[in-house]
């Protein structure tokens, strides 16, 4: 959509609001609003003035003032407000040079298909993400110097099995069985299937959705592959439908990565694949029906998903579920069809154009622009330098003796470490200055200042249960 088609849509709508969004530095979508009668073609040149000084990890106090551009091919009209609201999401500019500014998430994942193309190796990477979160009718969570404390619940948890419900029909979903099941099990049919059509009227192509294994509401929803920028936009909308078709139905989502111990965490597989001319790149004769430059893509995202990790799961809860021994593809290795694999090259069909990498690292905590931007980036380096990703390992790795298990690397095991290793390897996100060494460094100390230190710092419950009569 051109600007006069979004100015044409405000009228025929009768739009009377225009919502702008851009998002945060650590991920999360923010906005201000504008009457309809005040929002023409200008704005779309000129831009609209706000304080980015109270953004998280932007900018200083001295230097708060910047623009932010709005961008005219994602309007839609918002399925929420109450009065007609348009959405669109902006660029952030320096109001002064006019430069696009360097921590504006957004602006980092157009850096990065800018590159792409630079490097004539392709001139589209496509991203489509299997998104997981839970639906839960209720959270409480607390802390202060003296208590902490959260609690969840959902009626189709199993702990809920012996609830007074008056009655209790017992369809409740029993630990780590909760993948495909139909209803009265799956009491979120409905309900998911309301957020896939609120989605399809934003713009958002669904391919599928379903329960997913945890017990208590956990779900997928799957959205068609776009462009990087595209997709990570598509991302925001994909949670901000989540979330508010929950609430008015009564629940809450969260996307948080382990929200229950011993049982399923929630992932964001992220499927890859780069392109050229309208030609798909990554079908060839090699292993699993791969073209040599998958290969060499696969080395470059094993070789640095270490560093990854530090953008891909970004938070403290996200090691809670990339934990060796359970489900989460902790293994640094590759694979057909093995999803212990932390990538999996997806056999459903020989069609070169369904060839694509799955990267299953990653969690919904991540900033979308961030975290696609970083495995394109970590793919093209291992292109370029024909870093060979070794032998797949198709063997169930959760039965591989001891010795032979010892061999295979794994991801970090807490984000301090994962912030480690991204200090230590991050050459390859600064190529094509996509990323920027001022941005490492603010979202290393970020992370580390406000959510590292801040966990390690307070005593945790069960602390109190394993420690508090030494």
């Amino acid at each position: 959509m051109d600007v006069k088609g979004v100015l044409d849509l405000i009228k025929a709508k009768g739009i009377t609001a225009v919502d702008v969004r851009f998002m945060d530095f650590p991920g999360l979508w923010q906005h201000f609003t504008v009457p309809a009668k005040e929002f023409g073609e200008k704005e779309f040149t000129e831009g609209l003035g706000f304080d980015g000084s109270s953004i998280r990890g932007w900018a200083a106090i001295n230097e708060s003032d910047m623009l932010v551009v709005p961008d005219p091919n994602t309007a839609f009209v918002d399925p929420f407000s109450k009065s007609p609201t348009l959405v669109i999401i902006g660029n952030i500019q320096d109001p002064i040079t006019r430069q696009d500014y360097g921590k504006d998430p957004r602006n980092i994942a157009k850096k990065a298909e800018k590159y792409l193309l630079s490097t004539g190796l392709a001139d589209t990477a496509y991203f489509g993400m299997e998104s997981e979160f839970f639906i839960f009718d209720e959270v409480r969570c607390h802390q202060d110097v003296r208590s902490g404390y959260y609690s969840v619940d959902s009626g189709e948890g199993q702990w809920n099995s012996g609830r007074e419900e008056n009655p209790n029909l017992g369809y409740k979903i029993r630990y780590k069985e909760g993948y495909f099941p139909v209803p009265p099990s799956d009491t979120q049919q409905d309900i998911r299937e309301e957020m896939c059509e609120v989605m399809a009227a934003c713009g958002i192509d669904i391919e599928r959705h379903h329960h997913e294994v945890a017990t208590a509401g956990q779900a997928e929803i799957d959205s068609r592959y776009r462009q990087l920028v595209r997709a990570a936009d598509e991302q925001l909308i994909f949670k901000y439908v989540c979330k508010n078709v929950a609430k008015r139905n009564g629940k809450t989502v969260t996307f948080m990565p382990k929200p229950l111990f011993g049982d399923n965490g929630s992932g964001m597989h992220t499927h890859f694949s780069l392109w050229k001319g309208g030609k798909p790149l990554f079908g060839g004769d090699r292993y699993a029906g791969l073209s040599q430059m998958a290969l060499y893509a696969i080395g470059g995202i094993l070789k640095h998903a270490p560093a990854l990790c530090g953008i891909c799961n970004p938070t403290t809860n996200s090691y809670k579920r990339l934990v060796p021994g359970y489900e989460a593809p902790v293994n640094l290795a590759y694979s057909a069809k093995n999803r212990s694999a932390s990538v999996r090259i997806p056999m459903y069909s020989p069609d070169p154009r369904t060839k694509r990498l799955e990267y299953r690292c990653p969690d919904p905590s991540a900033n979308p622009y961030l975290a696609l931007s970083a495995i394109m980036l970590a793919a093209v380096d291992g292109i370029q330098n024909k870093i060979d990703p070794g032998s797949p390992l198709d063997k169930d790795i959760y039965d591989l003796p001891p010795e032979e298990l010892a061999k295979v690397p794994s991801t970090p095991g807490s984000l301090e470490d994962a912030l480690d290793a991204l200090e230590e390897d991050h050459e390859f996100l600064l190529k094509g200055e996509v990323f920027t060494e001022d941005v490492i460094e603010t979202w290393v100390n970020y992370k580390r200042e406000r959510e590292v230190d801040a966990m390690r710092l307070r005593p945790h419950p069960y602390e109190f249960v394993l420690y508090y009569d030494v």
